[in-house]
């Protein structure tokens, strides 16, 4: 089983995951701080089978981020200490199984998940019946066209998410700039011809403030835009080499060659492993190559 955790506190994110894994319960595919940071193409991209949710959160909350997920396959499980009746029916009035109150209690977790867990399996069980008694009665289904601009987002939701920074301020620019990739690729294929960086700011910056704005406004923006980005990037390197301290195996960090020189990457690992302070001066980045790669890897994700 794969579960996504969405929680405004980082001790309770921390203290779910530690209990699915410690109880061998199965894996924990992703996390996110607010309800606003997930969506279902995003729950599907990563396999998630059990969506465990806040109630209460600041930008978007549990009710709300729910009404979003329509297409949601799998099950919520809603977390919060409120105990509304009013809030809490109208949550299971919108597809929430269970319901697991706060502070965190390890044994109810276990028995909730278990529960779920179990109904799961009898669904599919059933699912898989109805498929093979229907398999020559219908025809296949017919594929449609993956490269859109609502899919390549969700591409780079999922790899930002897994760079650790989905929830960082310049990710909703690192967005803005794969879509306008997505529609500068219609008129000149980007593996050839990689617009220049200043040229990528300054659309995003006449998107937001309009093309008759001030052009010193402009340049504001566009500076201000830029430094979002490489906070976000540094963000990025800081939590692949925390893993790669823990954990040198582990995929995500094999994998990050493709967006960080490695120098670079082993340079934040022992600044972080020396407990020294981070600045981002003394490490190099390449924020166009971070661009291009996300946006060629949200691409072959599709």
């Amino acid at each position: 089983m794969r579960f996504f955790i969405v929680d405004d506190d980082e001790a309770v994110r921390s203290m779910l995951a530690q209990i699915i894994e410690d109880q061998d319960l199965g894996e924990v595919a992703g996390e996110a701080a607010d309800g606003s940071h997930v969506d279902t193409q995003l729950l599907r991209m990563k396999k998630v089978d059990i969506l465990l949710i806040d109630l209460m959160m600041p930008v978007r909350d549990g009710i709300e981020t729910i009404r979003q997920l329509n297409d949601f396959a799998g099950k919520i499980i809603m977390i919060s200490q409120i105990e509304s009746k009013e809030m809490i029916g109208e949550a299971y009035s919108l597809g929430v199984e269970y319901y697991i109150t706060k502070p965190i209690n390890r044994l109810e977790v276990c028995g909730v998940i278990q529960k779920v867990r179990e109904r799961m399996r009898l669904e599919r069980s059933i699912r898989d019946i109805r498929k093979s008694l229907n398999a020559l009665l219908t025809d296949p289904p017919k594929e449609e066209n993956p490269y859109t601009e609502n899919s390549i987002l969700t591409s780079a939701k999922y790899l930002l998410s897994e760079l650790g920074i989905i929830s960082e301020s310049g990710s909703k620019d690192l967005l803005e700039i794969v879509q306008f990739l997505f529609h500068y690729e219609k008129e000149k294929p980007v593996e050839h011809e990689f617009p220049p960086l200043k040229e990528i700011y300054m659309n995003l910056a006449m998107k937001k403030l309009g093309k008759s704005a001030d052009p010193a406004e402009l340049n504001k923006e566009v500076k201000a835009s830029e430094q979002r980005v490489r906070r976000a990037i540094f963000q990025s390197l800081s939590h692949i080499a925390s893993i790669g301290l823990t954990d040198y195996s582990n995929p995500t960090f094999e994998n990050a060659s493709k967006f960080f020189d490695f120098r670079e990457i082993r340079k934040r690992m022992l600044e972080l492993e020396n407990e020294t302070k981070s600045v981002q001066s003394g490490i190099r980045l390449n924020p166009k190559k971070f661009i291009q790669v996300l946006y060629l890897e949200a691409k072959h994700l599709m």
